[in-house]
């Protein structure tokens, strides 16, 4: 909408907006030269040591932050500073009518990057009285919780780091922006920013999925871009009851012509039964990214351990999904990772030659090379067979021998290791496992952690946009929502306009 509710200089000359520019600048800078000044011929006085010269960079970085802070105060408190006649009498927000207050109010605790200012805004009550009272400022600036666009950026950024925490970041908070706030403030900041970045979440991580695709059908190589999916589980120590339980994550990467990785993004979420949750994000991501793209089909694999869910959401989902746009079924090509049936290789090497023995690891080490061969699998398990009825193994010995070996045998059909090293599929689910650690690992399994659902929620939302490096295009788009379009001057009554047109 035009932007009615006019704050500022908008409709002001350049002349004049230059000019009240400077008369703010200039305010705050002779407000505050005198401590920059003194500091200065404070260093000047003293003799030149490390420690002098530290203390100077300290305090001057300081009244340099200082010195912004002004300007931000003074700038945004400048924004409402024409007469309350020039602001429209009644406004309509949220199916709701709103009168604006004779005086303006004081907001002291207007938290940003350059620390605590106070905003002087004037607000609305409500008709019937209902309704808290609205302040069109607050909400055209974007503040929530009473904290600005750029330090709700940067609060959930280090909220996402790898090795974070509330009290870690807390201090940050108050040692590099001067701000000091408690734990339920900076909870209902993330809580909030992590549901609405979620919401964006999925369009942006198929748009870097899109340009990953274009550079690689752009690129050289003998074989098609390949599209790999992966999905793994973590245990997670639960709150409440201290015991744990199994989150999800799932990447979604692309490979150009070559087998080179170009770009991957992540999904996370926590423990829950039957993880529909993670199969519905899953799902929703494949199809608007197959929806949405317009070149030729790539290959499409899905690369997991022989999980319990894994393989169910290949049964169950993915050998059965349609191609959104031309209604086709797709293949995808199933791989059991290359590495889980290297442990099987090797359990069946300690219950044939005992553990650790010199025969026993080179038939590991020729059978895992056999694996990658034409027929691998069947070359394998001949071996295998072969090696156990010429041994006569205890109890204990063949039953891990017999388990290995029908792991292998039940799954041999996605275990076609050459063909998938032919078209440069990848092996094995080395992204995805790696996933769990950088995504659970290093955020939310540090020393003590325990998490209830929904707090884990919030920082997996937060953090698998960051890893996904769509962080930029989705903060973006949640500064647009912000914007109060809603936010609207009510009508004058009939009568009003008729006296006037008398």
């Amino acid at each position: 909408m035009e932007h009615s509710i006019r704050f500022g200089l908008p409709n002001a000359t350049a002349r004049q907006q230059m000019q009240r520019a400077e008369q703010l600048v200039d305010s705050a800078w002779d407000r505050l030269r005198p401590k920059f000044v003194n500091l200065v011929r404070s260093f000047l006085r003293e003799p030149i040591s490390p420690s002098a010269f530290f203390a100077m960079e300290v305090a001057l970085l300081t009244l340099v932050r200082e010195l912004g802070r002004v300007v931000l105060e003074s700038t945004i408190n400048a924004l409402e500073s024409r007469p309350a006649e020039s602001l429209p009498r009644d406004l309509w927000f949220e199916c709701g009518g709103y009168r604006r207050r004779k005086e303006k109010t004081r907001n002291p605790h207007v938290a940003t990057l350059l620390g605590v200012v106070v905003l002087w805004r004037r607000g609305y009550r409500s008709w019937d009285g209902s309704d808290r009272s609205i302040f069109p400022l607050e909400m055209y600036l974007g503040l929530t919780a009473n904290v600005s666009p750029g330090l709700i950026d940067w609060l959930g950024r280090k909220m996402a780091d790898a090795g974070a925490s509330q009290s870690r970041v807390l201090e940050l908070l108050r040692q590099e922006c001067g701000v000091a706030m408690g734990v339920k403030r900076l909870r209902a900041c993330t809580s909030q920013l992590s549901d609405a970045l979620s919401d964006l979440r999925q369009v942006h991580q198929v748009d870097r999925l899109l340009n990953a695709l274009e550079n690689a059908h752009a690129s050289r190589g003998n074989r098609k871009p390949v599209v790999a999916v992966g999905r793994d589980g973590i245990t997670l120590r639960e709150y409440q009851h201290r015991f744990f339980e199994v989150a999800t994550a799932a990447t979604v990467s692309v490979y150009d012509r070559a087998g080179k990785r170009l770009a991957t993004v992540y999904l996370a979420w926590p423990p829950e039964l039957g993880q529909a949750t993670m199969d519905r994000m899953l799902t929703d991501l494949l199809r608007e990214l197959l929806d949405r793209w317009q070149g030729p089909l790539p290959q499409l694999a899905y690369v997991t351990d022989a999980g319990g869910s894994e393989s169910s959401y290949y049964q169950k989902t993915l050998r059965r999904m349609i191609h959104p746009r031309t209604g086709k079924q797709l293949d995808w090509q199933r791989v059991v990772d290359y590495y889980h049936v290297a442990e099987r290789v090797w359990s069946m090497a300690a219950a044939l030659f005992g553990k650790d023995t010199r025969e026993g690891v080179a038939w590991a080490h020729r059978m895992l090379k056999a694996l990658k061969k034409p027929s691998g699998p069947s070359r394998l398990l001949h071996s295998a067979a072969s090696h156990f009825h010429r041994r006569d193994l205890t109890h204990p010995r063949a039953k891990d021998f017999w388990t290995a070996y029908r792991y292998i045998q039940q799954r041999t059909r996605f275990m076609r290791y050459h063909e998938y090293a032919s078209r440069h599929i990848p092996l094995g689910s080395g992204v995805t496992e790696a996933a769990c650690k950088t995504i659970f690992t290093q955020r939310l399994k540090l020393s003590g952690m325990r998490w209830t659902h929904e707090g884990a929620k919030v920082v997996l939302g937060l953090r698998v946009i960051s890893l996904s490096k769509t962080w930029p295009a989705t903060f973006a788009t949640y500064l647009k929502t912000r914007n109060p379009t809603d936010l609207r001057p009510y009508p004058a009554p009939r009568q009003h306009h008729a006296k006037i047109a008398a």
